[in-house]
């Protein structure tokens, strides 16, 4: 994967925000090719609607020969993939934002 573009997703990462959000990473998918990082650093909120977006997401940029990886997990995110025992499946390691 080189030079992934960087998709920054801020606030919740929930069903009340799924179809813009599912918008957002298809755009960032279809304009800039199939490899793409999410940084999920601004999430503070995160649901079952969330996973589901994230692993379709992954999913859309396999189709296109590309990789979707997840970096930066918020507290939020960390503790849903710690209790769905999430981690494995998308294939990287947990990675908080370093604190300052």
């Amino acid at each position: 994967m080189s030079n992934p573009t960087t998709l920054a997703i801020e606030g919740e990462l929930t069903i009340y925000r799924a179809a813009e959000l599912r918008q957002a990473l298809l755009a960032a998918l279809d304009q800039h090719g199939a490899d793409l990082e999410v940084d999920l650093a601004g999430v503070t909120e995160f649901d079952s609607a969330g996973v589901q977006l994230l692993m379709a997401a992954a999913k859309s940029a396999a189709a296109r020969g590309g990789v979707l990886r997840l970096v930066r997990h918020s507290p939020a995110v960390l503790d849903a993939f710690a209790v769905l025992d999430l981690a494995a499946h998308f294939g990287a390691p947990l990675n908080p934002p370093a604190s300052h």
